[in-house]
């Protein structure tokens, strides 16, 4: 591959940066809402199941360290798998990535704006998403430093309030919660798993933004394992208290599951608190999506794979703004018609191909380029395996479906745009 450095982005993300941008996108709707309903298919043992996606995703994590390191280029799955498979793996990852994220992006817009109408209920709750909506675009575009320390007040936010929430809940914790520990036996923590998985996706943000993080071979396998190690901590540690607290089936029954063990504790102002930090989580996952999708159509663009002005970077901020700006824009369209239930519903197809992708890339590597050796891709593309055959049919098919249309559009563009050239 060219080098990309002068193209015109900066690398500005230190260690800190980046490991801010994997949390931010990795706490979020996962620890929130996901922990319920993992609760309602695997009851306490929904732990398990979080321990078994966690190390799942740690492979994943693993193989897309090893990778960033060596190829740090935006667009993360979608360059490695054009440079070590071949484009049509290359654009499966890139599309996918977009479909998910966009999609996902308008829910998690919409989840700040019920959260945060909690705390100020002075106006509609689509107006505070519409406006956050509008304020992360316009973060974005004025330089990746400033997107980088409102993403780290963001997130330091988010971690206060869920350690003083499992600091508060220690003391309440009821053994007798915890039994019977797994009634619906294997299946179910199976099944919890694979729902769990997608909670810890996010750290691929920082290979995405791999392009602007500052000695990135030395930084993203660093950055990747703290974030993944830390999520897992966490996740454990609030998952614990929330059962302790409110047991498996509130928790199942729920939709905020965390802010009903909020409301069941006694500590000051802890349900306010809990509230600050599920609207700062949303804010700080809807950052990173619009970070790491506007990265993703810059390296799309570079390929013809998206219009060629994907690739445009700002004389002054040095930022992909036409990719920022058309995200920002689809963004609020979701956001105010409502996402795409079709297109959410397959998500979960969309993630494990993507990470499926990951692990072929690493495996495809040249000996002298691998950090971890063959046995951690082989065990990542082996989970993403596993977890595909518990979907449902209609959700894989859909992804396929989406996928068809991908390759569609790819064709046209390249007709269009390679003629040109």
């Amino acid at each position: 591959m060219e080098d990309r450095e002068d193209k015109g982005l900066l690398r500005l993300l230190t260690l800190k940066d980046a490991v801010s941008v994997g949390l931010g996108a990795i706490i979020g709707a996962g620890i929130f809402v996901v922990t319920g309903i993992a609760a309602g298919v695997s009851g306490p043992a929904f732990i398990v199941g979080l321990l078994v996606a966690g190390v799942i995703a740690s492979f994943n994590a693993l193989s897309s360290a090893q990778l960033a390191a060596i190829y740090p280029h935006s667009g993360g799955t979608y360059e490695y798998g054009y440079i070590l498979i071949n484009p049509a793996f290359g654009f499966s990852a890139g599309w996918m990535f977009l479909i998910s994220k966009l999609a996902a992006a308008g829910v998690v817009a919409i989840g700040f704006g019920s959260y945060f109408h909690q705390l100020f209920p002075i106006t509609s709750p689509i107006t505070f998403s519409v406006l956050a909506v509008i304020l992360l675009t316009v973060a974005n575009y004025f330089g990746i430093k400033k997107a980088g320390i409102l993403n780290l007040v963001i997130v330091t936010i988010t971690l206060l309030s869920l350690l003083y929430l499992v600091f508060s809940g220690v003391p309440e914790v009821n053994k007798a919660n915890f039994k019977p520990f797994a009634p619906f036996g294997l299946s179910g923590i199976a099944e919890s798993a694979a729902i769990l998985f997608f909670a810890f996706t996010g750290y691929a943000r920082i290979a995405t933004l791999a392009e602007e993080v500052a000695e990135p071979k030395k930084t993203i396998p660093k950055a990747i394992i703290i974030t993944i190690l830390t999520a897992i901590l966490l996740y454990v540690a609030i998952s614990v208290v929330a059962i302790g607290v409110i047991g498996a089936e509130s928790m199942a029954n729920s939709k905020s599951p965390l802010q009903l063990v909020a409301n069941a504790l006694s500590t000051p102002a802890i349900s306010t608190i809990v509230t600050i930090g599920a609207s700062t989580a949303m804010l700080g996952v809807l950052l990173s999506q619009v970070l790491g999708i506007s990265r993703m159509m810059l390296a799309m663009g570079r390929r013809n794979d998206l219009p060629p002005f994907f690739q445009t970077i700002h004389k002054r901020y040095r930022v992909p703004h036409i990719g920022i700006l058309i995200t920002g824009i689809i963004i609020l369209l979701l956001t105010i018609i409502g996402s795409f239930e079709f297109i959410v519903r397959s998500a979960t197809f969309t993630i494990l191909l993507y990470y499926s992708i990951t692990n072929i890339a690493a495996l495809s590597q040249p000996k002298n380029e691998r950090l971890y050796g063959l046995l951690i891709p082989v065990l990542g593309l082996l989970g993403c395996l596993a977890m595909s055959v518990s979907l449902p049919l209609n959700v894989i098919l859909s992804g396929i479906g989406l996928l068809l249309i991908g390759f569609a559009v790819r064709f046209l563009f390249h007709k269009v745009y390679d003629q040109q050239e």
